[in-house]
């Protein structure tokens, strides 16, 4: 997967790829305008997001209303660092869900590409190109 990267005046970043742009912003603390999530936010989203579609793909696949459903995340982070220590997300399901499914919907959120992919970090190779006239 290819994506572009490109900067739009302040503090405003965007990428674009498949077709999509996300937009990103600073805080306003940061000297940024607010007008988007900032790019830690997206992570965090990615991860919750990510859950969310193997806790969706393990109810419809049961034929489990989804409606009320919800997964609600929280992240710790470190003063000293900034970086996440923990993330916490909690599984909100409806009184109607099967008491039988509960620990399983937990394993299939629990297999999260972005989480997974956290835990087994890619290696980063980061590097500069002038642009030729």
């Amino acid at each position: 997967m290819e994506m572009t990267v490109s900067f739009n005046g302040g503090k405003r970043i965007n990428v674009d790829f498949d077709g999509f742009t996300i937009q990103t912003d600073y805080a306003k603390s940061d000297g940024g305008e607010e007008s988007a999530p900032t790019a830690y936010s997206l992570f965090l989203a990615s991860i919750g997001t990510c859950a969310g579609a193997y806790v969706l793909d393990f109810c419809h696949s049961r034929k489990i209303d989804t409606k009320a459903v919800k997964i609600h995340l929280q992240c710790r982070r470190s003063e000293k660092t900034r970086l996440a220590e923990q993330i916490d997300l909690q599984i909100e399901l409806p009184q109607d869900f099967p008491e039988k499914y509960k620990t399983a919907v937990i394993k299939a959120a629990d297999l999260c590409t972005v989480k997974r992919n956290i835990l087994t970090p890619p290696q980063f190779n980061i590097s500069a190109l002038i642009k030729q006239r």
